[in-house]
């Protein structure tokens, strides 16, 4: 079995080295390999480099300094454009500008990113997932200059590491794995599935650097707020809306 899926870390400090253009196209080609719907391969991989774009998109990704430390930055987009425009010159009238395109899209990109990740992983390179490509996607389509039926999805920096960080800890399996049927949990079953993550030293640190009363607090009233959540759902629907996603007059 694949070792690097096991002792998966996400890198966030990273060597100045460039990464080959070799191992680069080995790694995308690892990429575009991923399953996807119709075999219709319908994403698009956006690798930035230069000083200049990866400074402009810094400010996107709240100033994480590994976006302009990392060699390469890797957007990933659920991406219609391009299908739509092959169905056009072939006589075949597409109708994939709608939310379950989008959808699907997404998914085909989020796949295609984690066959990347794997595969430099096994190369010896570490990556980071940004959630952030959801908060600012409308700034992030005006920098890589995207079309209209194209919206980022995902966002991996990619590079060799500067550090070896500890495992970060998991859920057991039996708190998200149901056989056959979901199995709604009681709240003893939470209160076990919960209790290592919550006793670990690290969540003790953080409830005491929160000022919060457990660990649950800091992601409902620090981390992902209601305000926020609401704000930030508004701008993506917004988003989405602009690149022509939302028709639903068919």
């Amino acid at each position: 079995m694949n070792k690097s899926i096991f002792s998966h870390r996400s890198i966030r400090n990273f060597k100045q080295d460039a990464i080959p253009e070799n191992l680069m196209k080995k790694i995308l080609e690892a990429a575009i390999r991923a399953s996807n719907t119709g075999n219709m391969q319908a994403y698009s991989i956006v690798v930035s480099t230069e000083k200049a774009i990866k400074e402009k998109l810094l400010p996107l990704h709240f100033n994480q300094k590994m976006v302009v430390e990392a060699p390469a930055v890797i957007t990933f987009c659920a991406d219609l454009n391009r299908f739509e425009k092959w169905c056009k010159l072939r006589n075949a009238e597409p109708q994939y500008d709608n939310f379950l395109w989008l959808y699907t899209a997404s998914i085909d990109a989020v796949i295609a990113a984690q066959n990347l990740c794997i595969a430099a992983e096994d190369e010896g390179l570490g990556i980071c997932y940004l959630g952030t490509t959801n908060y600012t996607a409308k700034q992030i389509i005006d920098v890589l200059n995207l079309p209209k039926l194209v919206i980022p999805v995902t966002t991996v920096v990619l590079g060799y590491p500067n550090e070896n960080p500890e495992l970060t800890e998991r859920l057991p399996l039996e708190a998200v794995v149901h056989f056959q049927k979901y199995s709604e949990y009681s709240d003893n079953d939470i209160n076990s599935l919960y209790a290592e993550k919550e006793s670990l030293e690290l969540s003790r640190k953080l409830i005491v650097e929160n000022e919060t009363e457990n660990l649950a607090q800091i992601f409902t009233q620090k981390r992902y707020t209601g305000k926020n959540n609401i704000h930030f759902s508004k701008e993506l629907l917004k988003a989405i809306e602009e690149q022509g996603f939302m028709n639903n007059d068919n």
